[in-house]
């Protein structure tokens, strides 16, 4: 696309959605919507690949109104993504976007009944939203709805879903679809996995990719930086890091990175005890525990986040000053990803990854991947010695409270389902 595209008129897309456009304040098309929009309108598969933020969504989702408007009815484009709280917010742009054209969409996702889900899928909704293991079970469970006319399928974080994890519910997902549908793949990283892509495609395929994006890079704004500490203490070191942070930035929203959803869990208890109030975002939580845990923080209510993966990409989290590592990530990548919730838009951020002598290693991988060096971030060891007996005691604590839970017993129903 020339440079001439100014405003989303050039984009040839009908009044009312140009008119919903201006309503939310958008102006200007982002790259990938500049690009991708009318080449979906002229009825090719797209491959579009941009970083967090860039408006993905829209990039999509307006051409499928468009399309929509022209033959409308139910089920018309099935949208699949892997994170339940992504689902969540594309379904909410959808909303926002057909509004003024009595849209009706629905969510598909675990945590939620089935069968109000199933109810809401036999009225035909314009546009279904799910993640691809929820939507398996209800094609096992219930023939009330058919996706045997779809004219649109959306891959969004496409490399994720295609990196082997959802290929059974995948399979079972495409064996129902028509043949002849149009294909979009967006994704914020373009990986291996995308070559599957070209082969699904059913018609000619326009590919994107955003130029200053190869991939795996981090941005200039970006403050990167890291703390060797031994692996025993590695929460009194994190609770350093908050303090000596919030020294100077008292507001602060911080996202706290880790592996697992138990030491999501037993994370948040421990800070909360020791007085840094914070909300966990992980797997194990009911829906609807994680939906009001993302408000509180995107709502700025509560600034401090502890996550797992789910909540490293594409969710649409406002600024974000502080990113912790408490556990590396094992591939550059999704290193990536989680750092690139800060220094957004051009705004300054920080990154800051808590290293034993173990992840060496993977430091080094993710310093030759990202291209640059990671400087140490100094803190306090006297603090350390001072602070270690409390969190000791507060990590014990939330152990035991945690013991007292169901937690390990859903754990492994969850895991019985494939759930996680």
């Amino acid at each position: 696309m020339n440079e001439e595209v100014k405003d989303f008129l050039h984009l040839k897309l009908n009044s009312w959605l140009l008119a919903q456009c201006k309503s939310m304040g958008l102006k200007k098309p982002t790259p990938i919507q500049e690009n991708c929009i009318p080449r979906i309108l002229m009825g090719e598969d797209c491959i579009g690949c941009a970083k967090t933020g860039s408006g993905k969504t829209l990039a999509f989702a307006l051409p499928i109104l468009q399309k929509l408007c022209e033959d409308p009815y139910g089920i018309f484009a099935l949208v699949l993504t892997p994170t339940r709280e992504l689902a969540f917010q594309i379904a909410d742009q959808f909303a926002a976007i057909g509004k003024v054209i009595n849209l009706k969409k629905c969510v598909i996702v675990g945590g939620m009944d089935m069968m109000i889900q199933g109810l809401e899928l036999s009225k035909r909704p314009h546009i279904v939203v799910a993640t691809p293991g929820r939507l398996a079970d209800h094609l096992d469970s219930c023939n009330t709805f058919s996706l045997q006319k779809i004219k649109f399928l959306v891959l969004d974080e496409a490399d994720r879903l295609l990196g082997g994890h959802f290929d059974k519910q995948l399979k079972k997902i495409f064996a129902v679809l028509p043949k002849q549908k149009q294909i979009l793949f967006f994704s914020a990283t373009m990986t291996d996995t995308l070559d599957k892509v070209k082969k699904m495609a059913c018609n000619k395929v326009f590919t994107w990719q955003e130029k200053d994006d190869a991939g795996i890079a981090t941005v200039k704004e970006l403050d990167q930086r890291y703390v060797l500490c031994p692996k025993d203490v590695l929460d009194s070191y994190l609770v350093e890091v908050i303090r000596t942070f919030r020294t100077t930035n008292k507001n602060g929203c911080i996202m706290i990175f880790t592996d697992t959803c138990k030491n999501c869990q037993l994370l948040s208890m421990t800070l909360n005890d020791v007085g840094f109030t914070n909300v966990a975002l992980h797997a194990m939580l009911k829906q609807k525990e994680r939906l009001v845990a993302l408000n509180k923080f995107k709502s700025n209510h509560i600034q401090i986040l502890i996550a797992t993966n789910v909540a490293a990409r594409g969710l649409d989290i406002p600024a974000v000053q502080l990113v912790v590592n408490h556990v590396i990530p094992n591939v550059p990548k999704e290193y990536i990803h989680r750092v690139g919730r800060t220094a957004r838009a051009g705004e300054n951020g920080m990154a800051i990854s808590l290293i034993t002598p173990h992840d060496i290693k993977l430091l080094h991988a993710i310093e030759d991947a990202i291209g640059t060096k990671l400087t140490e971030y100094k803190v306090d060891d006297k603090e350390i010695v001072t602070i270690l007996t409390q969190i000791s005691v507060a990590k014990r604590e939330a152990e035991i409270k945690l013991d007292e839970t169901d937690f390990y017993e859903k754990k492994m129903i969850n895991k019985q389902k494939k759930l996680i």
